[in-house]
């Protein structure tokens, strides 16, 4: 059984850099990378993902509820996460 990543082009849409009144409903802004954060939207049901939780883990370890961009921040690299999100949705 195969497993099928999506394209770059799915992972562009299922990762929306916006502007802070751009969140949909049943999306939730993430801030990702090491030193420069950058604003991604992304889909609540990320949240159901073990990865993502694990993600998440790491969030917490690093900054508890004292997060630097004022919203929840992921401490990877952009690249990683766009990579794991892609591959997630």
């Amino acid at each position: 059984m195969a497993i099928k990543l999506p394209s770059l082009s799915s992972a562009k849409q299922i990762l929306r850099r916006s502007t802070p009144i751009d969140v949909p409903k049943g999306y939730f802004a993430v801030y990702v990378g090491e030193g420069e954060k950058k604003r991604f939207v992304v889909p609540i049901s990320l949240l159901n993902e073990p990865l993502f939780q694990e993600l998440l883990s790491q969030a917490e370890e690093e900054f508890r509820y004292n997060h630097p961009m004022g919203g929840l921040t992921i401490p990877c690299r952009e690249d990683i996460f766009i990579d794991l999100t892609s591959r997630l949705h």
